[in-house]
């Protein structure tokens, strides 16, 4: 299969998983995987971040209209969002990139490639994130309608989903908005309330992680010399137009995020995501064969 037709294949994975709480990097590497792709080479990671890329906009176009009236109808409503947002995301940076810095330097010290980008291809993880935020979907989506009331996300509510959301950061497979959105349904908030500051969230983080893989790429460069760049620059129009199909494919699934939330259906997502972590289970058994 021409690597063009691969790279289209993964931004319509991207686009329909990544605003779903099913985790689209994990549905993203296992299709690389299945394609005969290594998804911890700097290329496949530089794809990854431009998919992302297009997933974002469609939040951004998405979302616009909605934080428009939440979040910039006055001085007040904004500074009130910015600061949450800001504990919020300290806490995930705090966290995650802890936690990148103790799984390179003490879990992975040793080995040729002390990157947490070696954790990328390891289905047995990526199974366990899975089933994780798969339990927490399922057990937050079966609260009682009545205790899910609260319109005003308060510090404490920022603090603790920020963290969560540092969890997610170093784990494929432990799906971001899953986890965001479950953390606040634990806490009482509202459902629609939710999907809009955890995707305002995630707008916020994604350019830091865009410029760490641009880092890591050039760090490559220098490394290795530059073949291995030029195998990501290489990449670069397929994955712009593998961007563009990952837009239109992000759109379409939070239009169905957004309905499902609605109408009650959240813990469905959970025993998806439990249904895929037994997937990649037998999936990791099929492709070490």
């Amino acid at each position: 299969m021409p690597i063009v037709v691969k790279i289209f294949i993964l931004g319509i994975v991207q686009g329909v998983c990544e605003l779903l709480p099913v985790s689209s990097s994990a549905h993203v590497i296992i299709a690389e995987k299945l394609m005969g792709l290594d998804p911890t080479t700097p290329a496949m990671t530089f794809l990854l971040v431009m998919l992302h890329t297009g997933t974002m906009l469609a939040v951004i176009a998405y979302f616009w209209s909605s934080w428009r009236s939440r979040y910039f109808s006055s001085a007040r409503a904004f500074w009130s969002f910015a600061r949450s947002a800001c504990s919020a995301t300290a806490c995930t940076g705090i966290l995650g990139f802890g936690l990148i810095v103790l799984i390179e330097h003490v879990i992975l010290r040793g080995s040729a490639k002390a990157e947490v980008e070696q954790l990328f291809g390891n289905l047995r993880l990526i199974a366990l994130a899975l089933a994780t935020v798969g339990v927490m979907i399922i057990l937050s989506g079966r609260r009682a309608p009545s205790a899910n009331q609260r319109r005003t996300i308060e510090l404490n509510d920022a603090l603790w989903i920020g963290t969560v959301q540092g969890l997610c950061l170093p784990f494929r497979g432990f799906s971001r908005s899953g986890a965001t959105i479950s953390t606040g349904l634990f806490r009482g908030l509202q459902k629609d309330l939710l999907e809009n500051y955890s995707f305002a969230l995630a707008v916020i983080l994604t350019p830091p992680v865009i410029a760490r893989e641009g880092y890591r790429l050039l760090g490559t460069h220098k490394a290795a010399g530059p073949g291995i760049a030029a195998d990501a620059l290489a990449l670069l129009w397929p994955s712009l137009i593998g961007m563009a199909l990952s837009f239109v494919a992000g759109w379409l699934s939070l239009k169905w995020l957004s309905r499902w939330l609605e109408h009650g259906r959240w813990h469905l997502f959970g025993y998806y995501c439990l249904f895929a972590a037994a997937a990649v289970l037998v999936a990791d058994k099929y492709l070490a064969v």
